[in-house]
């Protein structure tokens, strides 16, 4: 089947599907749960409650197919140059590889280079944390400063945020905006003796980093001798010989080869490798590397990042859906839904496909989320109630801490994940509100003039994403479950995944801004309204 002729039966089977509801289809196909359900490196996957009948579901894959999923994927971990429009392959799957693979990037090897860094960031986190490797005073290091920004914060915050123990041996705090508040908040209450800084950057010129960079510096400086400044300041780059004319002591590195948000399995979190311990860190590269077994054999139709891939696809744009909200009930996944907003919207909101002609259908919608079960109070209504559809992705933890009981009546906060998905696929009809407020005692007209304001159309889809407890290879499956997820959508949408011009632009401007503000003022080729706001930011 062509790509052209597996879109047109797309969408013909999404108009279909938009006549029926989600509810009515466990009974027309009592097969369902166990064809849209699947186990994958831990996790269990269950996406019956989307709104595809079997047909759009049996359409989708047929899409995947046409649009060579199998074969791209293929690609990806042979080290092809994934990435046309930088000429670059795109090997995340090898950061998390057993010892001893055999990734090559472009032809070239590089799995023994992986193994070499690794190998080096586990000596060198052993070490801080056994306090063989002090600070220039001869104190042991107590805490740690992350300095990143993108791709350079969000996958360690959110591994930090997710496994960080109660009262961790080393305290982290992590710093990526450049308003000073938040190095200051980020320094309060440290010692320079005990802290260390390390500053991540794949280019080494990155506005923000680099500027709180020299503000950690400063602080460091201030206190420390300057024979042992370079003890207390490490860099993770692709450009080593730029940090150590920065100042960094010691550099770790990756290569071009991994994206920013998808480097959160490189030196990049050598941090979290120092913070939670090699063998926690370890276990999230284990994860991972499951995740990458599963979707590199699995079956299109039992492949978990492809059918989430395609429950995208098929609400975005079988079903005019642009928008998706995530909600993790785990408070520790709380930083999820933004790294997802990175991953997802910076990898697939393009406009043109891979060839340059601009795009005729929708890409990425709009990410957003809470944890449940804070966003109960918050945007749910809109959800429940709100005249767009917006699909939910229910992350579930069954156990997310050491003490939670295992009994399901003593379980408030999986629970209401369920009814929410529940709630959204069922909804409550006009004459059932009015019957409900009859119950509680309501007049018949005072009953009747609520029951509208009380009614949920439902047939609202949604995915259910569960695991037992937040290990470490739980969290290391999912992010990697998300990564392929988004690679899949791609190859389906025709779009580059692994560039980002979009955020390229915006800092050329800014550093042209920032000339102008040294300079005195606007330029004379600034528009009017930027022209003016400077004005008024500088006096």
């Amino acid at each position: 089947m062509t790509r052209a002729d597996a879109w047109t039966t797309f969408d013909r089977t999404a108009a279909e599907t938009a006549r029926t509801r989600i509810v009515d289809q466990f009974a027309a196909d009592p097969d369902r749960l166990t064809r849209m359900s699947v186990e994958a490196a831990g996790l269990y996957l269950d996406l019956s409650k989307q709104s595809w009948t079997r047909e759009a579901f049996d359409a989708c894959l047929d899409l995947a197919r046409a649009s060579d999923v199998e074969g791209r994927r293929a690609a990806l971990f042979a080290g092809e140059a994934v990435n046309l429009t930088e000429g670059r392959a795109v090997l995340h799957p090898a950061l998390r590889a057993p010892v001893g693979a055999d990734f090559k990037a472009l032809g070239e090897p590089v799995s023994a280079e992986v193994d070499a860094v690794r190998a080096e960031m586990k000596t060198y986190a052993e070490a801080v944390r056994a306090g063989a490797e002090a600070g220039a005073t001869g104190k042991r290091f107590e805490a740690i400063v992350h300095v990143g920004i993108g791709g350079s914060d969000l996958g360690p915050r959110v591994i930090w945020d997710a496994l960080r123990p109660l009262d961790p041996a080393i305290d982290l705090r992590f710093v990526a905006n450049i308003d000073p508040r938040d190095m200051a908040e980020a320094l309060t209450g440290l010692d320079p003796e005990t802290t260390l800084v390390v500053v991540v950057s794949k280019t080494f010129t990155t506005q923000e980093t680099l500027a709180n960079a020299e503000a950690a510096k400063a602080w460091l400086a201030a206190a420390l001798p300057a024979d042992g400044m370079t003890r207390h300041f490490i860099g993770v780059t692709a450009a080593p010989d730029k940090a150590a004319q920065f100042g960094c002591g010691r550099t770790f590195a990756f290569r071009d080869w991994v994206g920013g948000r998808y480097s959160l399995w490189s030196a990049v979190s050598l941090s979290c490798a120092i913070a939670l311990g090699w063998d926690v860190f370890q276990g999230l590269l284990d994860g991972a590397s499951a995740m990458d077994d599963h979707f590199a054999s699995a079956p299109l139709e039992k492949n978990a990042p492809v059918l989430l891939a395609l429950a995208q696809v098929f609400n975005v744009d079988g079903l005019n859906r642009p928008a998706r909200t995530v909600a993790p009930y785990a408070h520790a996944l709380r930083r999820l839904p933004s790294f997802l907003q990175q991953l997802e919207m910076e990898s697939n909101g393009k406009r043109v496909h891979r060839d340059g002609t601009p795009v005729t259908r929708q890409t990425c919608p709009v990410v957003f989320g809470e944890p449940g079960t804070n966003g109960q109070h918050a945007f749910f209504q809109q959800i429940h109630q709100g005249p767009q559809v917006v699909p939910a992705e229910f992350v579930i933890v069954a156990r997310t801490h050491e003490d939670a009981p295992e009994s399901p009546s003593e379980s408030p906060l999986w629970s209401n994940a369920l009814a929410q998905g529940q709630a959204l696929m069922v909804g409550k009809t006009t004459e059932a509100a009015k019957a409900e407020g009859l119950a509680q005692g309501l007049s018949e007209e005072e009953a009747t003039r609520l029951s509208t304001h009380r009614t949920f159309t439902g047939d609202r889809p949604s995915t259910a994403i569960v695991m037992d407890r937040l290990t470490p290879q739980a969290l290391g499956a999912l992010i990697a479950l998300y990564e392929h997820k988004t690679f899949v959508e791609g190859l389906i949408w025709d779009i580059n995944s692994f560039d980002q011009w979009g955020v390229e632009l915006g800092k050329v401007l800014a550093k042209a801004i920032l000339k102008d503000v040294h300079a005195g003022g606007p330029s004379a080729d600034l528009d009017p309204s930027t022209a003016a706001l400077m004005t008024r930011l500088m006096n």
